[in-house]
Protein backbone atom coordinates (compact mmCIF):
# COMPACT_ATOMS: atom_id res chain seq x y z
CA UNK A 1 0.00 0.00 0.00
CA UNK A 2 1.34 3.36 -1.18
CA UNK A 3 2.14 5.71 2.08
CA UNK A 4 4.59 8.89 2.12
CA UNK A 5 6.08 10.34 -0.21
CA UNK A 6 4.86 8.01 -3.02
CA UNK A 7 1.28 8.53 -2.46
CA UNK A 8 0.07 9.57 -5.74
CA UNK A 9 -3.56 11.82 -5.31
CA UNK A 10 -5.79 12.28 -8.58
CA UNK A 11 -8.38 15.24 -8.17
CA UNK A 12 -11.38 15.09 -9.97
CA UNK A 13 -12.65 18.33 -10.69
CA UNK A 14 -9.27 19.99 -10.40
CA UNK A 15 -10.74 23.56 -11.90
CA UNK A 16 -12.96 24.21 -9.23
CA UNK A 17 -12.61 25.91 -6.50
CA UNK A 18 -11.70 22.71 -4.61
CA UNK A 19 -9.79 21.56 -7.14
CA UNK A 20 -7.55 24.48 -7.05
CA UNK A 21 -7.03 24.50 -3.24
CA UNK A 22 -6.27 20.98 -3.54
CA UNK A 23 -4.07 21.43 -5.65
CA UNK A 24 -2.35 24.24 -3.47
CA UNK A 25 -2.02 22.06 -0.69
CA UNK A 26 -0.46 19.07 -2.37
CA UNK A 27 2.49 21.33 -3.96
CA UNK A 28 3.11 22.76 -0.56
CA UNK A 29 3.24 18.91 1.36
CA UNK A 30 6.22 16.82 1.63
CA UNK A 31 4.51 13.54 1.73
CA UNK A 32 2.10 13.92 -0.89
CA UNK A 33 2.52 13.78 -5.12
CA UNK A 34 0.37 15.43 -7.53
CA UNK A 35 -0.58 12.86 -9.80
CA UNK A 36 -2.75 14.80 -12.35
CA UNK A 37 -6.80 15.80 -12.40
CA UNK A 38 -10.22 15.62 -14.60
CA UNK A 39 -12.33 18.56 -15.59
CA UNK A 40 -15.00 19.71 -17.61
CA UNK A 41 -13.51 23.21 -17.99
CA UNK A 42 -10.81 22.90 -20.64
CA UNK A 43 -10.42 26.91 -21.03
CA UNK A 44 -9.00 27.40 -17.63
CA UNK A 45 -6.36 24.14 -17.14
CA UNK A 46 -3.63 24.25 -14.16
CA UNK A 47 0.18 24.73 -15.23
CA UNK A 48 0.92 22.63 -12.50
CA UNK A 49 -0.86 19.17 -12.87
CA UNK A 50 -1.39 16.72 -16.19
CA UNK A 51 -4.82 16.69 -17.23
CA UNK A 52 -6.03 13.13 -17.65
CA UNK A 53 -8.71 12.29 -20.65
CA UNK A 54 -11.07 10.67 -18.61
CA UNK A 55 -11.61 9.02 -15.04
CA UNK A 56 -10.59 5.66 -16.04
CA UNK A 57 -6.93 7.26 -16.69
CA UNK A 58 -6.80 9.23 -13.48
CA UNK A 59 -7.56 6.07 -11.26
CA UNK A 60 -4.68 4.56 -13.28
CA UNK A 61 -2.00 7.40 -12.36
CA UNK A 62 -3.33 7.46 -8.98
CA UNK A 63 -3.05 5.66 -5.42
CA UNK A 64 -6.30 7.71 -4.57
CA UNK A 65 -8.64 10.08 -6.26
CA UNK A 66 -10.32 12.88 -4.03
CA UNK A 67 -13.62 14.25 -6.36
CA UNK A 68 -15.35 17.47 -5.97
CA UNK A 69 -17.29 17.64 -8.94
CA UNK A 70 -21.19 16.43 -9.30
CA UNK A 71 -23.87 14.20 -8.11
CA UNK A 72 -23.84 12.10 -11.20
CA UNK A 73 -20.35 12.30 -11.75
CA UNK A 74 -19.52 11.65 -8.42
CA UNK A 75 -21.50 8.21 -8.74
CA UNK A 76 -19.44 7.27 -11.63
CA UNK A 77 -16.33 7.85 -10.25
CA UNK A 78 -17.32 5.62 -7.36
CA UNK A 79 -18.02 2.06 -9.86
CA UNK A 80 -14.70 3.50 -11.33
CA UNK A 81 -13.15 3.09 -8.16
CA UNK A 82 -14.81 -0.40 -7.41
CA UNK A 83 -13.77 -1.83 -10.62
CA UNK A 84 -10.25 -0.83 -9.93
CA UNK A 85 -10.28 -1.09 -6.15
CA UNK A 86 -8.88 1.90 -5.45
CA UNK A 87 -9.76 4.33 -2.80
CA UNK A 88 -11.92 7.29 -3.30
CA UNK A 89 -12.97 10.33 -1.29
CA UNK A 90 -16.06 12.51 -2.56
CA UNK A 91 -16.68 16.19 -1.02
CA UNK A 92 -19.28 17.10 -3.92
CA UNK A 93 -22.63 17.82 -1.92
CA UNK A 94 -26.32 17.66 -3.71
CA UNK A 95 -26.02 13.53 -3.67
CA UNK A 96 -29.12 12.16 -3.51
CA UNK A 97 -30.48 9.46 -0.99
CA UNK A 98 -30.64 7.15 -4.64
CA UNK A 99 -27.00 8.66 -5.86
CA UNK A 100 -25.59 7.76 -1.84
CA UNK A 101 -26.87 3.88 -2.22
CA UNK A 102 -24.67 3.12 -5.19
CA UNK A 103 -21.71 4.79 -3.63
CA UNK A 104 -22.72 2.60 -0.85
CA UNK A 105 -22.84 -0.39 -2.78
CA UNK A 106 -19.53 0.46 -5.12
CA UNK A 107 -17.64 0.63 -1.39
CA UNK A 108 -18.37 -2.65 -1.22
CA UNK A 109 -15.43 -3.64 -3.47
CA UNK A 110 -13.09 -0.46 -2.62
CA UNK A 111 -12.65 2.17 0.00
CA UNK A 112 -14.79 5.20 -0.13
CA UNK A 113 -14.82 8.67 2.21
CA UNK A 114 -18.03 10.63 1.73
CA UNK A 115 -17.70 14.05 3.33
CA UNK A 116 -19.93 16.93 2.77
CA UNK A 117 -17.64 18.81 4.65
CA UNK A 118 -14.19 17.97 5.57
CA UNK A 119 -13.80 20.59 8.37
CA UNK A 120 -12.25 18.86 11.59
CA UNK A 121 -14.30 21.32 13.90
CA UNK A 122 -17.71 20.95 12.01
CA UNK A 123 -17.59 17.32 12.70
CA UNK A 124 -16.92 17.31 16.18
CA UNK A 125 -20.37 19.75 16.17
CA UNK A 126 -21.72 17.05 14.52
CA UNK A 127 -20.90 14.72 17.60
CA UNK A 128 -22.40 17.43 20.07
CA UNK A 129 -25.13 18.05 18.19
CA UNK A 130 -26.28 14.47 18.84
CA UNK A 131 -25.46 14.51 22.48
CA UNK A 132 -27.03 17.50 23.04
CA UNK A 133 -30.14 16.32 21.50
CA UNK A 134 -29.82 12.81 23.07
CA UNK A 135 -29.65 14.66 26.94
CA UNK A 136 -32.48 17.61 25.89
CA UNK A 137 -34.82 15.33 24.58
CA UNK A 138 -38.07 17.06 22.70
CA UNK A 139 -38.78 19.72 25.61
CA UNK A 140 -35.93 21.29 23.43
CA UNK A 141 -36.74 22.24 19.61
CA UNK A 142 -34.25 22.39 17.05
CA UNK A 143 -33.50 24.77 14.57
CA UNK A 144 -30.58 24.62 11.65
CA UNK A 145 -29.52 27.74 10.42
CA UNK A 146 -26.61 27.52 7.71
CA UNK A 147 -25.27 30.18 5.35
CA UNK A 148 -22.98 30.40 2.69
CA UNK A 149 -21.75 32.35 -0.35
CA UNK A 150 -24.15 33.06 -3.51
CA UNK A 151 -22.61 30.89 -5.66
CA UNK A 152 -23.44 27.45 -4.17
CA UNK A 153 -26.30 25.63 -5.79
CA UNK A 154 -27.68 23.22 -3.23
CA UNK A 155 -29.50 23.98 -0.11
CA UNK A 156 -29.80 23.39 2.58
CA UNK A 157 -25.98 22.57 2.69
CA UNK A 158 -24.83 18.87 2.62
CA UNK A 159 -23.19 19.54 6.40
CA UNK A 160 -26.76 21.22 7.49
CA UNK A 161 -28.61 17.88 6.29
CA UNK A 162 -25.69 15.93 8.12
CA UNK A 163 -26.31 17.61 11.44
CA UNK A 164 -30.29 16.88 11.32
CA UNK A 165 -29.17 13.74 10.69
CA UNK A 166 -26.88 13.74 13.97
CA UNK A 167 -29.73 15.34 16.05
CA UNK A 168 -32.29 12.94 14.63
CA UNK A 169 -29.90 10.34 15.71
CA UNK A 170 -29.36 11.57 19.27
CA UNK A 171 -32.92 11.90 19.84
CA UNK A 172 -34.21 8.65 18.17
CA UNK A 173 -36.66 10.00 15.49
CA UNK A 174 -36.87 9.68 11.79
CA UNK A 175 -35.00 12.41 10.06
CA UNK A 176 -37.09 11.73 6.63
CA UNK A 177 -40.35 11.96 8.75
CA UNK A 178 -39.66 15.30 11.07
CA UNK A 179 -37.55 17.39 8.93
CA UNK A 180 -39.38 20.92 7.77
CA UNK A 181 -37.58 22.51 4.67
CA UNK A 182 -40.49 25.47 3.76
CA UNK A 183 -42.44 27.57 6.10
CA UNK A 184 -44.69 29.76 4.46
CA UNK A 185 -48.58 30.90 4.80
CA UNK A 186 -51.17 28.83 7.76
CA UNK A 187 -48.64 26.10 9.06
CA UNK A 188 -49.70 25.62 12.50
CA UNK A 189 -48.04 24.78 15.60
CA UNK A 190 -44.24 22.95 15.61
CA UNK A 191 -44.05 19.88 16.40
CA UNK A 192 -42.18 18.49 19.64
CA UNK A 193 -39.84 16.28 17.04
CA UNK A 194 -39.49 19.08 14.48
CA UNK A 195 -35.91 19.68 12.83
CA UNK A 196 -36.31 22.91 11.10
CA UNK A 197 -34.02 24.59 8.27
CA UNK A 198 -33.15 27.96 7.45
CA UNK A 199 -30.98 28.50 4.84
CA UNK A 200 -29.04 32.09 3.88
CA UNK A 201 -27.34 32.93 0.26
CA UNK A 202 -25.21 35.82 -0.35
CA UNK A 203 -21.96 37.55 -0.51
CA UNK A 204 -18.84 35.48 -0.15
CA UNK A 205 -19.62 33.73 2.76
CA UNK A 206 -17.49 30.05 3.06
CA UNK A 207 -19.83 28.82 5.62
CA UNK A 208 -21.86 28.83 8.64
CA UNK A 209 -23.91 26.75 10.48
CA UNK A 210 -25.76 26.65 13.67
CA UNK A 211 -27.54 24.46 15.41
CA UNK A 212 -30.39 25.55 18.21
CA UNK A 213 -31.91 23.68 21.17
CA UNK A 214 -34.95 26.10 22.16
CA UNK A 215 -36.43 25.57 25.23
CA UNK A 216 -38.36 27.25 27.81
CA UNK A 217 -36.30 29.83 29.43
CA UNK A 218 -32.98 28.88 27.83
CA UNK A 219 -31.61 28.48 24.49
CA UNK A 220 -28.31 26.84 23.08
CA UNK A 221 -26.70 27.03 19.99
CA UNK A 222 -24.21 25.49 18.67
CA UNK A 223 -22.19 27.28 15.84
CA UNK A 224 -18.81 26.37 13.23
CA UNK A 225 -17.87 29.62 11.42
CA UNK A 226 -15.57 29.30 8.16
CA UNK A 227 -13.24 31.69 7.52
CA UNK A 228 -10.70 30.13 5.30
CA UNK A 229 -11.58 27.50 2.25
CA UNK A 230 -8.31 25.68 2.59
CA UNK A 231 -9.13 24.25 5.86
CA UNK A 232 -11.48 22.05 3.48
CA UNK A 233 -9.07 20.97 1.08
CA UNK A 234 -6.09 20.32 4.35
CA UNK A 235 -9.00 17.96 6.01
CA UNK A 236 -9.78 16.06 2.97
CA UNK A 237 -5.91 15.55 2.70
CA UNK A 238 -5.94 14.26 6.28
CA UNK A 239 -8.61 12.02 5.21
CA UNK A 240 -6.70 10.54 2.23
CA UNK A 241 -4.03 9.62 4.26
CA UNK A 242 -6.00 7.72 6.43
CA UNK A 243 -7.84 6.04 3.92
CA UNK A 244 -5.14 5.00 1.90
CA UNK A 245 -4.78 2.42 4.56
CA UNK A 246 -8.32 1.15 4.96
CA UNK A 247 -10.15 -2.14 3.42
CA UNK A 248 -13.03 -1.80 1.13
CA UNK A 249 -15.88 0.24 3.24
CA UNK A 250 -18.06 3.26 2.99
CA UNK A 251 -16.77 5.57 5.28
CA UNK A 252 -16.89 8.91 6.41
CA UNK A 253 -15.35 11.89 8.44
CA UNK A 254 -16.34 10.31 11.95
CA UNK A 255 -14.39 7.44 11.55
CA UNK A 256 -11.19 8.81 10.25
CA UNK A 257 -11.41 11.08 13.72
CA UNK A 258 -12.68 7.79 15.29
CA UNK A 259 -15.68 9.60 17.32
CA UNK A 260 -18.29 7.27 16.94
Amino acid sequence: MATGKNLKIGIAGCTGRMGKLLIKEIMASSDLYLAGGITRDKENLPENIPILKDIEDLFAVSDLVIDFTAPEASVRHARVAASTKKPLLIGTTGISETQMEAIREASQMAPILYTPNSSLGVNLLSQFVKKAAEILGNDFAIEILEAHHSKKVDAPSGTALALGKAAAEGRNISFSSNSVFDRHGHTGTRTKDEIGFSVIRGGDIVGEHTVMFLGNGERLELTHKATDRSLFARGSLQAARWLINQPAGYYNMQDFLNLD
